[in-house]
């Protein structure tokens, strides 16, 4: 790292220097064994600093056409954007939905280059920004890398119906449904199209031949993923819905929060009866008629599959399954450009604090005067030592220096601006008034990806419509129905609004996931949280005399100051809040199998050979239980309660009271 950070000062400080002087003045390279090594490690520094962003151009003499010339051209142009501030604020959001430890490369080098561009963000917008939290997977880097370049890629993966196996595909668009990460692409060893969901790729993508199937005008990820469940038999379901409950129903259907009778678009069979069993403890289904019988059949099944107590034998004989170890590893790119945007950082601002320069950094102040040491002893090597980079930590205050060549701001890549533009789509939920600027921020990326790709003619760039659909999640999630621009509209105008006065507060009514009913509550809103494809608000709550999570599309109503404050009815079934105190044991058939990546489960345990059917028991700690009761619903028999008891009963209650509304 440190000779990359000497070659780029030394090419950088002239307006150009020739290939045996940067040799002679290079330590590595003076003293490297031969000159064919001395070769081969210049060549791979080269790529690293154009990988970089930074322009490195080669030139023959044009006096003496046998001697090379380097320079960094200062006018290149590149993937360098000019933003607005509201435009670079919601970029440097964007940049905070990716847990930069676990995504990899083109996670960590992100945030570092868009704070070289020098820009100072708006604070007010950024902390009114939610930080995403965008699926963070090791395996997205080299997926998104393979779209770019249209190479193939090989990895290990598990799919809902057996073992590990090794699978070669040319990935088409790697993209976000639903909060969670998907990889659809031609399948070598199948000869088809194929999707796989990236948190079952058990190992590192490595890189493979480049791709030569066809790849589609136009991928749409969400319609490919609606096709698995497609069917001849489709029809627009009639049922009856409690008022205020069965939101992402009413949003399909138009239907109005109070409306009791409820009229889906037609869609095909399997996909409503999901969509009906997640919702159905606030349902009644009136047409179609077979449909209906269909659901009491389904109910009836899940009530009797937990009614008594559990068959524990086969669990006690699954053996646990190891985590997949996959690398990550970082890598000197990250590192160098995370210096670089340091020091540009510094010199745009003259000095920074060292706690804020560490903060926009994301790391720690142990971490950042690690970095500082490395820019003290780097620099000019073709000059005396007075050229080398200044850098200054003493009392709390960062200065940087003599080091002119890195006060530029660092070009995106292609798979960089990718990386971004999902992180815009896991802000969407909860920008608001800030639409307008993420909008724009998202039209300067599709409108700069065509030129970072590199100068490499191997590199493919995606076309605007597929790398809009590698970052744009399932509309569903991504956009909130119009209530919700009322409801973030006057949630934002209570951030801005001075401590202490009467604007900081509102009254909602909030319809809980939990319980029947809804509660009139009045709230100090602290921040706007996203957690995958949903978004969230923190808040002081009066009513319940402390602080609390509201989900935003729950949110589904504004009421005046002065409405009474109230909480929900007891309602006819058992109360679902709370948590499940303790492990919960679930056995999962395949089409189960995404019960335990929704709820990050603490354990995988693969039944004995005897045993296998497919099924797999995952271990859950302290799950909430609303949901959890839901999701065994819709798994429509694929999951199973082993314990705890308690738990099984309310699966069994639950399920008899919908079978219950659905008799005659």
């Amino acid at each position: 790292m440190e000779r990359l950070l000497n070659v780029i000062m030394t090419i950088g400080s002239r307006r150009r220097i020739d290939r045996a002087k940067l040799f002679a003045v290079i330590p590595d390279y003076a003293e490297a064994v031969s000159e064919q090594a001395a070769e081969r490690m210049f060549e791979r520094d080269k790529a690293s600093i154009i990988a970089l962003g930074l322009p490195l151009v080669t030139e023959r003499d044009v006096l003496d056409e046998n001697t090379v010339q380097y320079r960094i051209d200062t006018a290149g142009s590149g993937a360098v954007l000019d933003l607005t501030t509201e435009e670079y604020t919601v970029l440097l959001a964007a940049s905070r939905a990716w847990d930069a430890t676990a995504a990899g490369g083109a996670a960590r080098r992100v945030r570092a280059k868009l704070l070289s561009l020098g820009h100072d963000a708006d604070p007010d917008l950024l902390r009114r920004t939610p930080r995403g939290a965008v699926e963070s997977l090791p395996v997205l880097t080299p997926l998104l890398e393979a779209v770019v370049a249209g190479r193939s890629v090989r990895f290990t993966y598990r799919s809902t119906h057996g073992a590990p196996a090794e699978r070669r595909v040319e990935p088409w668009v790697v993209g976000v449904h639903e909060g969670h990460w998907y990889v659809h692409g031609w399948d070598l060893d199948r000869a088809a199209p194929r999707v796989f969901r990236a948190s079952r790729i058990e190992s590192f993508p490595a890189e493979g031949p480049a791709a030569l199937q066809p790849r589609p005008e136009r991928t749409d990820l969400g319609e490919v993923l609606e096709r698995l469940l497609d069917s001849d038999d489709r029809a627009a379901a009639v049922l009856r819905a409690a008022p205020y409950k069965a939101l992402s129903l009413r949003d399909r259907a138009g239907a109005s929060l109070e409306e009791e009778d409820v009229r889906l678009p037609s869609m095909p069979r399997p996909a409503a009866r999901r969509l009906l069993l997640a919702d159905v403890r606030w349902i009644e289904l009136r047409e179609p008629v077979l449909w209906r019988e269909e659901l009491v059949e389904v109910l009836t099944a899940i009530a009797a599959a937990h009614d008594g107590p559990a068959e524990t034998a086969v669990l006690e004989r699954a053996a646990t399954r190891p985590s997949p170890r996959i690398r990550v590893t970082p890598q000197s790119g990250d590192h160098l450009s995370r210096l670089i945007s340091a020091a540009s950082y510094v010199m745009s601002r003259g000095e920074v604090a060292l706690d804020e320069l560490a903060a926009a950094l994301d790391i720690t102040e142990k971490q950042l005067i690690t970095d500082l040491q490395v820019l003290f002893v780097c620099g000019d090597m073709g000059a005396g030592w007075e050229d080398l980079i200044e850098a200054e930590w003493e009392h709390g205050t960062v200065r940087v220096r003599n080091a002119e060549p890195l006060r530029r701001a660092l070009s995106l890549s292609a798979v960089e601006i990718t990386a971004l533009l999902a992180g815009l789509a896991a802000l969407e939920p909860g920008t608001g008034q800030a639409e307008q600027a993420l909008d724009s921020a998202r039209a300067k990326l599709l409108g700069a990806v065509s030129g970072a790709a590199g100068e490499e003619d191997s590199v493919r760039v995606p076309t605007r419509s597929e790398i809009a659909e590698a970052a744009t999640a399932d509309e569903m999630a991504a956009r909130t129905a119009d209530r919700a621009e009322q409801v973030l509209g006057a949630i934002h105008a209570a951030l801005r609004a001075e401590p202490g006065s009467a604007g900081t507060h509102l009254t909602i009514r909030y319809s809980s996931a939990d319980r029947a009913g809804t509660s009139v509550r009045r709230i100090r809103p602290l921040r706007i949280e996203t957690d995958g494809a949903r978004s969230y608000l923190l808040a002081d709550c009066e009513l319940a005399e402390g602080r609390r999570r509201f989900r935003l599309d729950r949110i589904v109503e504004l009421l005046s100051d002065g409405t009474p404050m109230s909480r929900p009815d007891a309602g006819d079934g058992p109360s679902l809040a709370g948590r499940v105190e303790g492990e919960v044991w679930l056995r999962l058939g395949p089409a189960g199998h995404w019960i335990a990546e929704s709820f990050a489960a603490a354990e995988l345990r693969d039944p004995a050979e005897a045993d296998d059917d497919g099924s797999t028991f995952a271990r859950l700690e302290d799950p909430l239980l609303a949901p959890l009761v839901d999701a065994v619903l819709e798994s429509a028999g694929a999951a199973e309660v082993l314990s705890p008891p308690a738990l099984r009963d309310t699966i069994v209650t639950v399920a008899r009271g919908a079978v219950a509304r659905h008799t005659p």
